[in-house]
């Protein structure tokens, strides 16, 4: 949960999360790549309740790892006028050089006559906390023809009773500002299904507000490329809600199962097959064992991702296992652990990476305990945990067809668009086609992809000193084809795997007797990154 709603009540007369004033915060896109001057945003919530001005702004600039003094940079006579329920005031801070930050702001608004300083925030109980942003020296590694995007986060449409996330044209501005070409918006289901002045009162139609998304994805800029998707909640197999994401539905999927406004009766709307019967979109299984308390499971009737939830002999089947949503923890590492057990069934389902944000451009702060307290951290940030994809953008690598690769061979012509290659040549029509496709990797950094030849497969890292320089390790796994045809039980490391190498490397394995080849890589900083599955055995 995060920008943290602190005004509603619960129709209880007292919360000590409330105060009669509109929550006041300042945020800023993680990192910025070369050429894009750093920004941040003073975010002004429920400011037609409580009506303000923001009269000032002041920011302490430090720089990490050098020993020059703090800068301090004032923006005076703002008199910025806060009477909407979401803002978004942009403040350019003025250009940096390539390095490490730290920026703590300062805001001054008036209220009814009463002005107030708030380092950061002016959420009750918080300590605050300051913007950490890098400044990159050299641009992101990826490969061309590939396209880089965030999978799942939340724009102002998923609004309810403790967060609420950022306008689309703010996330557009920060994916351009940290090397993004596309960003999936997944906000909820449920969320669509009600209004934003009642968070408990259904709106006409959720179908309508859907529609509202995408009609204000339109009228922006072309790129990044802002896609209107959704955060289905859905019926596993064993009847609790589990969450899907869709990328570009063509119309709102329902799925209101476990939104909290019903209570106890937070029983599937639909079944997961039910709605991937009703789209054609590339669906994903969103965190789908990110672990959970009892009551959690009890109060909204949650569960967890089994393999019949995939529906992998359907017509239409989710494509991949969303298993980094921000942070490797025990929710990664135990859905990485399924999607290989996957793998080894041949089921060969996409690595997806995304962060969960809701806004959380820096950091995240969330309501910890309805009514009481709020906590920060910095585990869900846009942007962050990238997934890049083969074909999502144009000129493909130059790489033999395979047979099973859908990317050679376009379902109708115009599906992949032609050279060159410009940001521009991101479209919807390529990231849904690409993604029936099996070459992407998921990343917080460097570059790792692979290219297959005939005989063998090509694996390529590139990292910059800005990620840390070069690689802790490169590893390539392996799953071997046993001498009566069946698959290996457990994967293997490749001897051809490196240990403490350089930023720029290139591993060619032979196919021979093998299943699939993918890899894994860690940088001296700590960026991480992981393919997809390259099959061997046709």
């Amino acid at each position: 949960m995060h920008y943290a709603e602190t005004h509603f009540k619960f129709r209880l007369p007292w919360s000590l999360l409330y105060r009669p004033w509109p929550e006041i915060f300042t945020d800023a896109p993680f990192q910025f790549v070369p050429g894009k001057t750093p920004l941040l945003w003073i975010v002004v919530r429920d400011a037609h309740r409580f009506c303000a001005t923001i009269k000032s702004l002041e920011i302490t600039i430090r720089r990490l790892g050098e020993n020059s003094p703090d800068e301090t940079r004032r923006f005076d006579h703002l008199d910025l006028k806060a009477d909407q329920p979401f803002l978004f005031f942009p403040v350019g801070i003025g250009a940096l050089e390539p390095g490490l930050y730290e920026i703590f702001p300062k805001v001054v608004a008036c209220r009814n006559g009463k002005e107030r300083t708030f380092q950061r925030w002016n959420f009750p109980g918080l300590k605050p906390s300051p913007l950490k942003i890098q400044v990159l020296r050299h641009e992101l590694p990826k490969p061309e023809g590939f396209a880089a995007g965030e999978m799942h986060c939340h724009t102002y449409y998923s609004a309810d009773h403790v967060e609420y996330g950022a306008s689309p044209a703010v996330m557009q501005q920060a994916a351009e500002a940290v090397g993004l070409d596309f960003v999936n918006f997944t906000d909820h289901a449920y969320d669509f299904a009600f209004t934003v002045e009642d968070y408990t009162k259904e709106a006409p139609s959720a179908s309508a507000r859907f529609q509202n998304l995408k009609d204000e994805i339109a009228a922006l800029p072309a790129k990044p490329l802002l896609i209107a998707g959704e955060e289905i909640s859905a019926g596993n197999s064993k009847g609790e809600n589990v969450h899907m994401t869709a990328l570009g539905p063509t119309s709102y999927l329902p799925g209101l199962g476990d939104c909290g406004r019903y209570w106890l009766n937070n029983r599937p709307t639909l079944p997961i097959g039910r709605i991937l019967d009703m789209t054609d979109a590339p669906c994903f299984a969103a965190h789908p064992l990110q672990q959970m308390g009892a009551l959690e499971k009890f109060i909204f009737r949650r569960g967890y991702w089994k393999t019949a939830d995939l529906h992998l002999d359907a017509k239409h089947p989710v494509r991949g296992i969303q298993f980094w949503n921000g942070i490797r923890d025990e929710g990664f590492q135990l859905g990485k652990a399924w999607w290989i057990e996957e793998l080894g069934k041949g089921n060969f389902l996409l690595p997806i990476g995304g962060n969960d944000a809701h806004g959380d451009m820096n950091d995240t702060t969330f309501v910890r305990l309805p009514l009481f307290s709020l906590g920060n951290n910095r585990h869900h940030v846009f942007g962050k945990v990238r997934t890049v994809v083969k074909g999502g953008s144009l000129p493909l690598a130059s790489t033999p067809c395979h047979p099973r690769d859908p990317l050679c061979h376009p379902r109708e012509s115009g599906d992949l668009l032609a050279a060159p290659a410009t940001p521009s040549a991101v479209t919807p029509k390529a990231l849904k086609q690409a993604f029936s496709g099996e070459n992407c990797y998921i990343t917080d950094g460097p570059a790792l992809w692979w290219d297959r030849e005939v005989d063998t497969v090509k694996f390529h890292a590139q990292s910059t000193q800005d990620l840390g320089g070069g690689f802790r390790y490169i590893r390539i796994y392996k799953r071997r084809i046993l001498s009566n045809g069946k698959w290996a039980a457990k994967e293997e490391i490749c001897p051809e795997s490196l240990v403490a190498t350089s930023q720029n490397e290139t591993i060619e394995v032979s196919t021979a007797g093998l299943a699939y080849l993918r890899a894994e890589c860690e940088t001296a900083s700590g960026r991480y990154a992981l393919t997809s599955a390259a099959r061997c055995d046709s």
